[in-house]
């Protein structure tokens, strides 16, 4: 397993990502990857699936300080004390003493970040979390959270697959020391039929996917690739016995377009 160096943490280049995966599913699934090598867990208080996390970690046998355990934040609770309760409801359903990474999982222009950053740090200190981060922050936001915040932010979770350039934001988190994290990062599974990866993947005998994975972990880009499939699993941990050449990565970067951006709401910031 490779992994993300930033500002003081280790991510491991490869994790499971949790949205949409509920109850006995979800904890099975979370069993078999880490029993497959998985040693990177991505959860959220908005997923509704912390507790079957933390219990499919249990059922691994895999013990928890082998495992980077990232949670996050929902907006309704940026306000400093929320902030730090919401947290530890987080940590009882995990049950766990703290995560690896705690992240505020989406800007929220209602509460001042300078207030949330703070409240963020404060977690940091009293232990509740090794490290923290932001998730769907744009240029600015980071500009404006590193500078409000009295620790150091070790990423910023994003959506990043071949259709979407994220240069800038990359760029960003690059200049404050931060890694990127790609949740999407085969695009909600479009990327399957694409011509383009198909053909490189015929040079490596690997699936679409795999190549699109392989290409953001080149980059130095942590991703989260989220399955239901158990078959699934061990092929997305499959990427790193080939290499792809400059001229390929060249390629799969010039299928970004304008349109390429999958995760919209009405609350999302003014993206870059």
């Amino acid at each position: 397993m490779q992994f993300v160096e930033a500002n003081g943490a280790r991510i491991p280049s490869i994790g499971l990502g949790t949205w949409e995966l509920r109850g006995r599913t979800c904890a099975r699934i979370v069993e078999q990857a880490l029993r497959l090598g998985y040693r990177h867990l991505d959860t959220a208080q908005a997923y509704d699936n912390e507790r079957e996390v933390g219990d499919g970690l249990r059922a691994s046998g895999v013990r928890r300080d082998d495992v980077f355990v990232t949670t996050k934040v929902w907006t309704n609770h940026f306000a400093p004390h929320d902030l730090e309760r919401s947290t530890k409801e987080s940590l009882v359903r995990l049950r766990m003493p703290q995560v690896d990474l705690l992240l505020l999982h989406w800007p929220n222009p209602h509460v001042p970040l300078a207030e949330t950053m703070g409240a963020l740090a404060h977690a940091k200190q009293m232990g509740l979390t090794r490290h923290i981060g932001v998730s769907n922050f744009t240029v600015a936001l980071i500009g404006e959270a590193t500078k409000a915040c009295p620790e150091l932010l070790v990423c910023d979770q994003v959506e990043y697959h071949p259709y979407l350039d994220q240069a800038k934001v990359k760029e960003a988190c690059t200049r404050n020391g931060m890694g990127l994290v790609a949740y999407s990062p085969v695009a909600k599974g479009k990327v399957k039929g694409d011509a383009v990866l198909s053909r490189i993947g015929r040079t490596y005998r690997k699936s679409a996917a795999q190549i699109c994975l392989r290409w953001l972990v080149q980059q130095n880009v942590a991703a989260i690739p989220r399955t239901s499939r158990i078959e699934r699993l061990s092929e997305n941990l499959d990427i790193f016995d080939f290499e792809l050449t400059d001229e390929e990565m060249e390629q799969i970067f010039q299928l970004a377009s304008p349109g390429g951006r999958m995760t919209d709401f009405g609350f999302a910031p003014k993206w870059d």
